[in-house]
């Protein structure tokens, strides 16, 4: 608990940072210097895809519109699939290349490998290769930039030194579920005070890996992509800023993109985050602690990549938290007030906080909604355990794994999800873990009422709901699979593997 309360207290210094450095923050609408139309640089515009046949056409169509001249501006389709997206995606490329639905012939491209070396990390490298641009802009799948993306953007690289711009992801379905609503809070805390506060700062803060523009030299005298670990955009991050380059983070620019439908493919996400950061900190940390970099960013480094360690020390006092009870039976009120309040301030309430601040600042007329899905988001965050205390290990000992992607399928609206079955993952064990897990917290709620500790009882609540929530969203969307595997209707490849 102490430990989780220093990640929990580190949550409200992002708050704070966020809020004592307002006065720096970046705006699009502001560089500090800008390019005239004969100057503006070429432009390559990257998107790597596997097997993603429902959501190419969405997101070819969206980067032929984008307003930037022509003759300094191209499209790479950066095809890994081993299935029917690849004619889907040549037949796309194709179409928008001739011109079609009132475009004149854009300049796309499509670049497919039948060797997989390095997955996404892999695609991009191969990309760089034969790519024209000095600014090079990287979009997943999923993502719909906005015509006016890049120009809202590429004027920032007219300051000399920056390196990367980072824009803020919004969420096409956010109202397709309970879940999609939990997730969108969830990222939304991410984008507005870890970056927001990180940036504003001027500390350390990474590239997520899509909606953002690199400058292909700042990728070059960082090494490039590499695929040593799970999250190569965090990796070449902290390389490139390391070799002095200057990153921005633009809060004000937005590029939609698609949350995950499912549980599974939510806990495929997050997982590999987790892990691809722990391996992160293992090969980035012992570089950064040696720079020349203030200790303030070295500690705010620290505390980035090592915060899924707290996933581990959540299984830890899981499983501590009924012989605790029972052990600290005598415990009175001045026990309570002096150790578990402090600690719950800390831990939990830093959560919370930390996420309701986020919504505030977006949404200034109806945050206060949030509430009504905090005690769900603190759950899910419980629920998430199993998962990712699996990937944090795995990270720890070294175990190598493939780049889980996460599917998308242009849903948007509730009801729409018969495509989903397409790439659903298979289920193991961990759902059925995460029930006994839920049980076991059920049975504690139940000692504590009967001992009268009820302080502890809407905390032990999140756990019974968290691990329940997850596990039973996971099985249900197996039975619909088994469902539909009976009636013919699955596909005949096993779930990908890969970006």
């Amino acid at each position: 608990m102490i430990i989780l309360a220093f990640y929990g207290l580190h949550r409200y210094q992002l708050v704070w940072l966020y809020y004592r450095n307002r006065s720096k923050a970046s705006h699009s609408s502001e560089p500090i210097a800008s390019f005239s139309e004969s100057e503006l640089p070429f432009v390559t515009i990257q998107l790597p895809i596997y097997n993603e046949q429902f959501v190419i056409d969405r997101l070819i169509d969206a980067c032929c519109r984008l307003d930037y001249p022509r003759d300094r501006f191209e499209i790479q389709l950066l095809d890994d699939s081993t299935d029917e997206t690849t004619d889907v995606a040549q037949g796309i490329v194709a179409r928008y290349a001739a011109g079609t639905e009132g475009l004149a012939p854009q300049p796309v491209h499509y670049i497919h490998r039948t060797n997989r070396y390095g997955y996404k990390a892999g695609a991009l490298e191969e990309g760089l290769k034969v790519a024209k641009g000095e600014l090079i802009a990287i979009f997943d799948a999923d993502f719909v930039p906005p015509p006016q993306w890049l120009m809202q953007v590429v004027h920032h690289f007219a300051e000399q030194g920056i390196g990367m711009v980072q824009t803020r992801w919004t969420h096409l379905n956010r109202n397709y579920s309970f879940l999609t609503q939990v997730e969108a809070i969830l990222l939304d805390g991410h984008f507005v005070l870890e970056h927001g506060g990180r940036s504003r700062a001027g500390v350390f803060f990474n590239f997520n890996g899509t909606a953002g523009m690199w400058r292909r030299e700042a990728i070059e005298e960082a090494g490039g992509w590499q695929h040593d670990t799970l999250t190569e955009d965090t990796d070449l991050s902290y390389r490139a800023q390391l070799k002095g380059w200057k990153f921005k983070y633009l809060q004000d620019v937005e590029c939609p993109a698609e949350l995950p439908i499912e549980m599974t493919a939510f806990k495929t996400q997050q997982a590999r985050w987790a892990k691809g950061l722990i391996q992160t900190s293992k090969k980035i940390l012992p570089t950064v602690f040696k720079s020349d970099a203030p200790f303030h960013t070295k500690l705010e480094a620290f505390y980035h990549l090592t915060a899924n360690i707290s996933y581990p020390l959540m299984i830890v006092l899981s499983t501590l938290l009924m012989p605790a009870m029972i052990i600290r039976s005598w415990q009175g009120p001045l026990q309570m007030v002096l150790i578990d309040l402090p600690l719950f301030m800390a831990s939990t309430m830093s959560v919370s906080s930390f996420y309701l601040v986020s919504q505030k600042e977006l949404f200034p007329r109806t945050w206060y909604k949030t509430f009504l899905y905090l005690p769900f988001l603190m759950s899910l965050g419980v629920g998430l355990t199993i998962t990712n205390t699996k990937a944090v290990l795995e990270a720890l000992f070294g175990i190598k794994s493939a780049f889980a992607r996460t599917p998308k399928y242009a849903v948007q609206k509730k009801g729409e999800r018969s495509q989903a079955r397409k790439y659903r993952k298979r289920l193991g064990i961990i759902p059925w873990i995460e029930l006994a897990i839920g049980c076991y917290f059920a049975a504690t709620v139940w000692y504590a009422i009967s001992t009268e500790n009820y302080f502890t009882v809407p905390f032990l609540l999140l756990f019974v709901l968290g691990y329940w929530y997850t596990g039973l969203l996971s099985l249900f969307q197996g039975l619909f699979e088994r469902r539909n595997a009976q009636s013919g209707e699955m596909h005949e490849k096993p779930y990908p593997v890969g970006i």
